[in-house]
């Protein structure tokens, strides 16, 4: 057990009765004059532990610097002194005074003001970080904040998150948001309305190959079949809108070989009886008898309109053509004209004495251009029908 030194004036309290006890003078010297008389016994402290008379009372007052030392109080209390501050018995990290981590909640800030995650440095202590959406300032778990440019339709919400496709708002660059991730329904996984065109199936197309090709299986998002009027490449060699047979194109899209002679065709029949005048229709319809917007060739050069003329003969036409005779049935109307089209009327004469169609301008055309282009003037045959 360590030796524990009385203090100076302890030890001259004790020490000065034991010399008038020897009958040494003391008059003349002061309270802290120095003993004569050496002490030949031990003292024993309140401690219980002995001093040394000799033994100087400077030594009594010094102790090791950390070294863990008692005091004695002048009414005899021991008091234990304290470690150095800062000092752990146990090498744990430092902090604050009190316990308090730097950079925690209430805690004084860590370098350069910085605090904890969701703290904020305000006047040197660390405090909870306060966010507000709206304020312009992102912070928080905040993903946007454009301040007053905030909302719903805009690029960050009101609520202070980024404007994302199905999210159930409509914002810039969305023409549709329903909230969902169904990419089957009215709104697209992208943000825009189902169309043809898009690539995805839905309801009432039966395909959608994402192009604007009517030659192909898909054909306005529905499939392809004879008689949609469109001529599926590889598979139709004709397409006249409708599955009958003989009038040109039949019922398989195929084309048939023309059958001049009491029917009407697409392809060119010969007039009887003229010298190489010619007629086809664009379509054909009543099993072959009627003839949709005829077209006239003679010789060599095609695209002649038959127009309304008093030199008409629509009998001799209708018998030229291999039918019986004329039903009776014209239509006129619109149809254009445009060069190298040209409008004819019915005629004999001119290129020969045959009734035939001539030039509207000068009679002759026969491997010759026509002459009277731009004439769609409403009364121009539409149909003809024969028996």
């Amino acid at each position: 057990m360590p030796r524990v030194f009385l203090p100076r004036n302890v030890v001259l309290a004790v020490l000065l009765p034991i010399a008038c006890a020897g009958g040494e003078s003391t008059e003349g010297s002061s309270f802290g004059a120095s003993m004569t008389t050496p002490m030949t016994t031990p003292m024993t402290t309140p401690m219980g532990t002995t001093s040394d008379p000799g033994e100087s009372t400077a030594d009594a007052e010094a102790t090791a610097v950390g070294e863990a030392t008692s005091s004695t109080t002048t009414d005899g209390e021991s008091t234990a002194a304290p470690t150095s501050v800062g000092e752990s018995d146990t090498g744990a990290t430092e902090v604050a005074e009190g316990g308090c981590p730097d950079g925690g909640l209430g805690c004084p800030c860590l370098p350069l003001d910085a605090c904890n995650v969701g703290l904020m440095c305000n006047a040197g202590v660390c405090e909870v970080e306060m966010t507000v959406c709206g304020d312009g300032m992102l912070g928080g778990e905040e993903q946007c904040d454009n301040g007053a440019d905030n909302g719903d339709d805009k690029v960050c919400k009101a609520d202070c998150t980024d404007q994302v496709c199905g999210d159930g708002k409509l914002g810039p660059g969305e023409a549709c948001d329903d909230g969902n991730g169904v990419d089957l329904d009215g709104c697209s996984n992208a943000c825009v309305p189902a169309a043809c065109g898009d690539m995805v199936v839905q309801a009432p197309e039966a395909c959608d190959d994402g192009n604007a090709d009517n030659t192909d299986a898909c054909v306005s998002c529905n499939t392809a079949v004879c008689g949609d009027t469109f001529v599926r490449v590889g598979v139709e060699t004709c397409d006249d809108g409708n599955v009958n047979n003989g009038d040109g194109c039949s019922a398989a899209c195929a084309i048939e070989p023309p059958k001049c002679g009491g029917n009407f065709t697409t392809d060119w029949c010969p007039q009887n009886g003229t010298n190489q005048q010619f007629t086809r229709c664009e379509s054909v319809g009543n099993g072959g008898k009627t003839c949709n917007n005829p077209q006239i060739r003679y010789g060599s050069v095609e695209g002649g309109i038959p127009a309304n003329h008093s030199g008409n003969d629509y009998g001799a036409w209708c018998t030229q053509l291999g039918f019986a005779g004329f039903s009776g049935q014209v239509s006129l109307g619109l149809r254009a004209c445009n060069a190298p089209q040209g409008r004819l009327f019915g005629c004999t004469g001119y290129d020969e004495g045959a009734w035939h169609w001539c030039d509207w301008q000068d009679g002759t055309w026969l491997n010759q251009a026509l002459n009277y282009p731009n004439c769609n003037v409403g009364d121009e045959i539409v149909s003809i029908t024969c028996l």
